[in-house]
Protein backbone atom coordinates (compact mmCIF):
# COMPACT_ATOMS: atom_id res chain seq x y z
CA UNK A 1 0.00 0.00 0.00
CA UNK A 2 2.75 2.45 0.96
CA UNK A 3 4.65 1.68 -2.24
CA UNK A 4 1.64 2.60 -4.38
CA UNK A 5 1.19 5.88 -2.51
CA UNK A 6 4.86 6.69 -3.03
CA UNK A 7 4.55 5.89 -6.75
CA UNK A 8 1.53 8.20 -7.05
CA UNK A 9 3.43 10.99 -5.33
CA UNK A 10 6.36 10.63 -7.74
CA UNK A 11 4.09 10.64 -10.79
CA UNK A 12 2.47 13.81 -9.47
CA UNK A 13 5.92 15.40 -9.36
CA UNK A 14 6.54 14.67 -13.04
CA UNK A 15 8.58 11.47 -12.74
CA UNK A 16 7.55 7.97 -13.80
CA UNK A 17 8.94 4.64 -12.61
CA UNK A 18 12.51 3.64 -13.40
CA UNK A 19 12.76 1.05 -16.16
CA UNK A 20 15.62 -1.37 -16.70
CA UNK A 21 19.03 -1.27 -15.05
CA UNK A 22 21.44 1.17 -16.75
CA UNK A 23 25.21 1.38 -16.19
CA UNK A 24 25.92 4.09 -13.64
CA UNK A 25 28.45 6.34 -15.36
CA UNK A 26 28.49 9.49 -13.19
CA UNK A 27 30.08 9.58 -9.75
CA UNK A 28 29.66 12.30 -7.15
CA UNK A 29 32.00 15.12 -8.19
CA UNK A 30 31.54 14.60 -11.93
CA UNK A 31 31.27 17.69 -14.11
CA UNK A 32 28.21 17.92 -16.37
CA UNK A 33 27.20 20.29 -19.14
CA UNK A 34 23.93 22.13 -18.54
CA UNK A 35 21.92 21.64 -21.72
CA UNK A 36 19.01 24.00 -21.10
CA UNK A 37 18.66 27.79 -21.29
CA UNK A 38 18.70 28.62 -17.56
CA UNK A 39 22.04 30.45 -17.69
CA UNK A 40 24.15 27.71 -16.12
CA UNK A 41 26.90 26.20 -18.27
CA UNK A 42 28.81 23.68 -16.11
CA UNK A 43 27.39 21.68 -13.21
CA UNK A 44 29.08 19.50 -10.58
CA UNK A 45 27.18 16.45 -9.36
CA UNK A 46 26.87 16.60 -5.56
CA UNK A 47 24.50 13.74 -4.73
CA UNK A 48 22.30 11.19 -6.48
CA UNK A 49 18.84 11.49 -4.92
CA UNK A 50 17.45 8.13 -3.79
CA UNK A 51 20.83 6.38 -4.02
CA UNK A 52 21.17 3.56 -1.49
CA UNK A 53 24.82 2.70 -1.26
CA UNK A 54 27.35 0.92 0.87
CA UNK A 55 29.97 2.13 3.33
CA UNK A 56 32.81 3.97 1.50
CA UNK A 57 31.16 3.54 -1.91
CA UNK A 58 30.97 6.73 -3.94
CA UNK A 59 27.36 7.69 -4.88
CA UNK A 60 26.69 7.30 -8.59
CA UNK A 61 23.93 8.19 -11.03
CA UNK A 62 22.80 7.35 -14.53
CA UNK A 63 20.48 8.63 -17.26
CA UNK A 64 17.07 9.68 -15.97
CA UNK A 65 18.18 10.00 -12.33
CA UNK A 66 17.31 13.05 -10.25
CA UNK A 67 20.50 14.52 -8.78
CA UNK A 68 21.65 17.49 -6.73
CA UNK A 69 24.09 19.74 -8.60
CA UNK A 70 26.01 22.93 -7.95
CA UNK A 71 26.56 25.46 -10.72
CA UNK A 72 30.28 25.94 -11.48
CA UNK A 73 30.10 28.22 -14.54
CA UNK A 74 27.29 30.38 -15.78
CA UNK A 75 25.58 33.71 -15.20
CA UNK A 76 26.36 35.47 -11.89
CA UNK A 77 22.85 34.91 -10.52
CA UNK A 78 23.16 31.11 -11.11
CA UNK A 79 26.75 30.53 -9.97
CA UNK A 80 27.52 28.99 -6.55
CA UNK A 81 23.95 27.81 -6.06
CA UNK A 82 22.59 24.30 -5.56
CA UNK A 83 19.76 22.95 -7.71
CA UNK A 84 18.16 19.64 -8.61
CA UNK A 85 18.69 18.28 -12.10
CA UNK A 86 17.95 15.27 -14.30
CA UNK A 87 20.73 13.56 -16.26
CA UNK A 88 19.87 13.35 -19.98
CA UNK A 89 23.21 12.16 -21.49
CA UNK A 90 26.24 10.19 -20.26
CA UNK A 91 29.54 9.19 -21.84
CA UNK A 92 29.60 5.74 -20.27
CA UNK A 93 28.10 3.23 -22.70
CA UNK A 94 24.91 1.48 -21.58
CA UNK A 95 22.96 -1.41 -23.07
CA UNK A 96 19.31 -1.20 -24.08
CA UNK A 97 16.86 -4.11 -23.83
CA UNK A 98 16.92 -4.69 -27.61
CA UNK A 99 20.68 -5.32 -27.42
CA UNK A 100 22.20 -2.11 -28.80
CA UNK A 101 24.81 -0.10 -26.89
CA UNK A 102 24.33 3.67 -26.59
CA UNK A 103 27.01 6.23 -25.74
CA UNK A 104 26.93 10.04 -25.94
CA UNK A 105 29.87 12.38 -26.47
CA UNK A 106 29.31 14.33 -23.22
CA UNK A 107 27.65 14.22 -19.81
CA UNK A 108 24.66 16.57 -19.65
CA UNK A 109 21.81 17.47 -17.31
CA UNK A 110 18.70 19.67 -17.22
CA UNK A 111 17.92 21.80 -14.15
CA UNK A 112 14.47 21.20 -12.64
CA UNK A 113 12.46 22.71 -9.80
CA UNK A 114 11.53 20.86 -6.61
CA UNK A 115 8.15 19.80 -8.04
CA UNK A 116 9.61 18.30 -11.25
CA UNK A 117 9.05 21.21 -13.65
CA UNK A 118 11.88 22.34 -15.93
CA UNK A 119 13.53 25.61 -14.91
CA UNK A 120 14.39 26.46 -18.53
CA UNK A 121 12.15 26.37 -21.58
CA UNK A 122 14.29 24.53 -24.17
CA UNK A 123 16.85 21.72 -24.33
CA UNK A 124 19.86 21.85 -26.64
CA UNK A 125 21.17 18.60 -28.09
CA UNK A 126 19.83 15.06 -27.94
CA UNK A 127 18.09 13.48 -24.94
CA UNK A 128 18.29 9.77 -24.13
CA UNK A 129 15.05 7.84 -24.60
CA UNK A 130 15.29 6.50 -21.02
CA UNK A 131 15.23 10.03 -19.58
CA UNK A 132 12.41 11.10 -21.92
CA UNK A 133 10.24 8.13 -20.92
CA UNK A 134 10.79 8.75 -17.22
CA UNK A 135 10.31 12.56 -17.35
CA UNK A 136 7.47 13.54 -19.73
CA UNK A 137 8.05 17.28 -19.30
CA UNK A 138 11.65 16.90 -20.47
CA UNK A 139 10.46 14.82 -23.45
CA UNK A 140 8.05 17.55 -24.53
CA UNK A 141 10.76 20.24 -24.39
CA UNK A 142 13.49 18.25 -26.17
CA UNK A 143 14.06 18.55 -29.91
CA UNK A 144 15.83 15.19 -30.45
CA UNK A 145 15.23 11.95 -28.55
CA UNK A 146 17.81 9.21 -29.19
Amino acid sequence: MAAKAKQRALVAKGMLAHGQKISRGLLAGSVLRCTDNTGARMLRLVQAIGYKGRLRRCPSATIGDKVTVSVRQGTPDMRKKIFQAVIVRQRKAFRRAEGIWVQFEDNAAVIITADGEMKGSEIRGPVAREAAERWPRIASASSTIV
